[in-house]
Order: C-alpha cells, then structure tokens, then sequence
C-alpha cells in the first residue's frame, strides 16, 4: 500500500496515530567498486517493530541505513516496502547525527522543511508547531537554531523527521554527541513518539545499552552479514541494570568482542 505522507500531513495533525510499514530484503548486495560491503542479506522487518542494528565500523550498518531510506540502491537483490519494490521513499525519513538545522531559518521553518514538497497555501506553520509540541519545543518556534542546546537541535531534527507522518523512520546515530544524561532523555522521547505513531523504527547504533533499551529485535552486522538476531522481548519502558536486558547486552558484547 502506497501512502502519501504529504497527503497524510495536511489532513490530519500529528495527534492521528500513523501505522508503520513491513520491510523485506531479499539477496540484498551492496558493493562499492571491488569492495562489497553487504552480502545478500535477507530480512523481514514486520510493521511498527523497532529494530536496532549494531556492529563494528564499517561492517556495513548505515549502509544499510540508506538502502532502506532509499538514499542509495543495491548492487543485487530486491528491497520492497508494504510489498513494493518502487515508489516507498517519501514513506521514510532519515535523522542524521548531526541535527542538520538551517541557522539562518527559525526552528519552526526548520520543521516545516520536512514539508518542502506540500502544495501552495498548506498550513505549514501549524504543522511545525504541532510537530515540536509532541517532542517538547513548542514555546521555541520562532528562536533561531544557535540558543538551542545539542539536545533541543535533535529535538527540531526529530519534529522535521515526524511532520510528514513516516511509516519508517531510519535513525543514524542520532544521540551519538549527546552527553549522557541528555541521551537517556531522548531514547525515552524516541521510544514515546514511537508508542504514539506506530511507525516502523531502524535504528543505526554503536550503543549496545541503547540497541536493548529501545530495540523490539537487535539485528548484530558482521562484515556484511547478519551474525546475530536477537529478540527483546522485554516490557516497556526498560529499567537501566535490569538482568534480563544486561544478559541481552552481554550476549551481543560477547561476539562483537570475539570471547
């Protein structure tokens, strides 16, 4: 099923909870001239799940980041989003790790670019404002980029992302610069938009915590091929140093670090 999340933007506000997007790889093969990065993969990744992708670097990760945001294509192999092999990419966002914020727009311009394809005379600024109230940034829709802390940067990169209602929203890294204390705040932000839309969430981390806190499934990259599929099946939202989340993490340490 194709949906235009333009469409979907202008008719409702972003109190309409959204439904997320199945996902299916099949002998997917990624290489860059001689060097192939993944190596047919083959992955169903069903409607709403969060599913978090760790490895070391360069063991093809935000690679594949981009071939499900549709920023790149595969060298071989099939990709399809609800059953559709084309035509999905307005159905996904991607948030970076840098915020990526215009300085010289106002963060509810900033927002409202998530907009940029809407028809002529579509209520951008309502949108925005709406957009920053489900991630806390109402009262900071006319200030400029600069007074903002890091933290309330990827609050704006976030509200941008989740103004046009995706059904799969692809995060690369996004809290990889924030201080630690400011990082717990926005997992728990990312895990309440994620319970309010329903979208389906890929997750790019180095963060093996973060994978268990946030991840339905930890999805462990291992020069191009998936070397772990793990299930968390634990209840929301997680407690830090609970046993059962810390014996997810260790297993996944375990073989990232070879013991």
């Amino acid at each position: 099923m194709n949906v235009s999340l333009l469409d979907t933007a202008l008719d409702t506000d972003l109190r309409v909870t959204s439904t997320g997007s199945t996902v299916s790889l099949r002998g997917v093969t990624k290489a860059f001239g001689a060097q192939t990065v993944l190596h047919g993969l083959d992955l169903d990744i069903p409607a709403g799940q969060v599913v978090a992708i760790v490895g070391r670097s360069g063991c093809g990760k935000s690679t594949l980041l981009r071939l499900l945001a549709g920023l790149d294509r595969p060298t071989a192999g099939t990709i399809t989003i609800d059953g559709a092999s084309s035509g999905w990419k307005d159905s996904v966002r991607l948030m970076f790790q840098e915020p990526r914020l215009l300085p010289w727009q106002s963060v509810a311009a900033n927002v409202a670019v998530g907009l940029s394809h809407a028809p002529r005379g579509a209520d951008r600024q309502r949108l925005a404002i709406e957009a920053l109230t489900q991630v806390g940034l109402s009262g900071r829709a006319k200030e400029w980029p600069a007074v903002l802390s890091g933290g309330q940067k990827q609050r704006v990169a976030l509200a941008r992302a989740l103004v046009s209602h995706p059904r799969i929203l692809a995060f690369d890294e996004p809290l990889g610069a924030l201080d630690a204390l400011t990082r717990i705040e926005m997992q728990a932000l990312i895990e309440q938009v994620w319970e309010d839309k329903g979208f389906t969430a890929i997750v790019v981390t180095h963060d093996v915590t973060e994978a268990v806190a946030l991840a339905d499934r930890i999805l462990l990259l291992d020069a191009g091929r998936v070397a772990m599929d793990v299930t968390v099946d634990l209840p929301r939202p997680r407690r830090r140093g609970d046993p059962e989340a810390a014996a997810i993490e260790g297993r996944i340490l375990d073989r990232l670090l070879g013991r």
